[in-house]
């Protein structure tokens, strides 16, 4: 008898499943109740709509293209702090977008170093504000993106087939016909998508370089429309046509990649083959050009800001609170339900990772605008701020964190799941003698990842929150806005140091429990 009870008792997977299917379709049932329809939308928000389809195409195609080279020499060239190189490629992933805006305006702003040296050579300057710095900006962060992803294709590639291809006599060009271009064939694609998929929801990259009529994008229409035009039911249909480009970007993403049929091969680490000759100093051209473009910009705003932390002004400190108590609560939640969900999907049961995926769909203010109308009838939305941010930034962290769980929460159910059973093990007994030691490595990796994002979110906050309580990250975004520049300076690399420091913390906890 007791153990059919246990049976039909809701298990914290199920229950965690459960709660992020209620808010997501919630909120989106919500935003749909209030939605005016199409006929709500003028000539401007449809060219907000096209404004977002191509700048997102145009984003994806530039970092994918320029990815290509990058990874390929990465992938055939050894060399003194190669893994460095590699390891820095994910910093821009979770630098706050903020202080990556605010450094690239250090480069190629009106004062950066770009312009001066254009006119030192008397010619024009370039301007990053409108689509061009949109699209800038979607470089940055998604070319080290793009640039992992094919690289992880070359290196799927077995050595064996380079081998063949060597002692067939093979140039550099027929490797590349041969071997090359059909990974690259199953590869880009989804390099492409995912990359598209993130510039469709950009929101706080447009809110800071874009704007006006001709670089608005969906997500800050729907800003303008929930915070100036207080028009609840253009914000409502246009989140409802943000969903829709969603859905159509992840549909199509299941279905271009082919495969490249290279077969298996016996996994040694060999090194590629590395032509000599003009193709050796392409290579590190495109290295050093790659890593200039992303760790300058970086580089020049802590050589701004580093000197003026200690002046920073008290309002500043008590946002920087603000944000680290907010991006713990929000980490820690991610990880409570990401551990829920690994568990029931390792289990065999695919409705939790379809559940787990849900957030893909919404972007943060298409959920912040439906908890807005579920919750303006019943208490001031103002006063949620807080909460409601850290509820959504800890379910939009939730599908990094699985992808990072699942696999070694499988692995742990193949290797360990029935001697647990036969042995009783269940319940917190399980979860603290065998569940967490042997998950600490990617719960660790999982967690700071999703307090490096909580940390630089300005999304949802810029919805609910008055001047009063900002975070970090819209205090920098204030202290921008009113040409305070040498504080908001101080302010990027604050939350540059934090957003780092919270991430290492939380991956070197995760190796430290590792290993006892």
């Amino acid at each position: 008898m007791a153990q059919r009870l246990r049976q039909l008792s809701p298990s914290p997977g199920g229950l965690a499943a459960g709660l992020l299917v209620l808010l997501i379709l919630g909120t989106l049932a919500a935003v749909a109740t209030h939605a005016g329809g199409l006929s709500a939308l003028g000539p401007w928000d449809w060219r907000a709509v096209w404004f977002t389809l191509w700048q997102a195409a145009l984003s994806a195609t530039v970092s994918a293209v320029l990815a290509v080279p990058v990874a390929r020499a990465l992938a055939r060239r050894r060399f003194g702090g190669r893994a460095l190189l590699i390891t820095l490629l994910g910093a821009p992933f979770i630098l706050p977008v903020i202080v990556a805006v605010m450094g690239l305006v250090s480069v190629f702003g009106r004062n950066g170093l770009v312009n001066d040296l254009l006119g030192a050579f008397g010619l024009a300057p370039l301007s990053i504000y409108g689509w061009q710095g949109v699209i800038l900006a979607h470089v940055f962060f998604n070319l080290p993106l793009s640039v992992r992803m094919i690289l992880h294709g070359w290196q799927a590639i077995p050595t064996e087939r380079f081998r063949l291809a060597a002692s067939l006599g093979f140039g550099p060009g027929d490797i590349a016909r041969h071997l090359e271009r059909p990974m690259l064939r199953e590869v880009l694609p989804g390099a492409w998508l995912a990359v598209f998929l993130v510039c469709l929801t950009s929101f706080a990259v447009a809110l800071a370089l874009g704007g006006g009529p001709g670089a608005t994008t969906v997500e800050l229409a729907i800003y303008q429309a929930f915070r100036f035009d207080f028009d609840m039911g253009k914000a409502a249909t246009l989140a409802l046509v943000q969903v829709g480009l969603c859905v159509a970007a992840l549909a199509l993403a299941s279905r271009v990649s082919r495969p490249a049929g290279f077969g298996a091969g016996l996994d040694r680490d060999t090194p590629l083959p590395a032509p000599a000759g003009w193709r050796r100093g392409a290579d590190a051209g495109a290295i050093l050009l790659a890593a200039g473009f992303l760790l300058v910009p970086m580089l020049a705003v802590i050589l701004q800001g580093a000197p003026g932390l200690a002046g920073l002004p008290g309002a500043v400190w008590a946002a920087a609170g603000r944000s680290v108590v907010m991006a713990l609560i929000s980490a820690m939640a991610a990880l409570a339900l990401a551990l829920a969900l690994a568990q029931v999907i390792a289990g065999g049961r695919a409705w939790a990772e379809l559940a787990g995926m849900l957030p893909l769909v919404a972007s943060p203010l298409v959920l912040g605008t439906g908890l807005y109308l579920l919750l303006r009838p019943l208490v001031s939305p103002t006063a949620l701020a807080l909460p409601v941010t850290v509820a959504i930034n800890a379910v939009m962290a939730l599908p990094f964190a699985l992808r990072i769980l699942i696999p070694a929460a499988r692995s742990l159910q193949a290797d360990y799941g029935r001697l647990a059973d036969s042995l009783g093990l269940r319940g917190l007994a399980r979860l603290r003698l065998l569940t967490l030691p042997r998950l600490a490595r990617p719960l660790g990796f999982a967690g700071g990842l999703s307090a490096a994002l909580a940390m630089g979110d300005l999304g949802v906050i810029t919805l609910f929150a008055d001047s009063r309580n900002p975070t970090l990250p819209l205090k920098l975004y204030q202290l921008m806005n009113s040409y305070r520049m040498g504080d908001a300076a101080a302010c990027a690399v604050l939350l540059m140091a934090i957003s780092f420091a919270l991430f290492w913390l939380f991956d070197r906890g995760g190796r430290i429990h590792a290993a006892l």
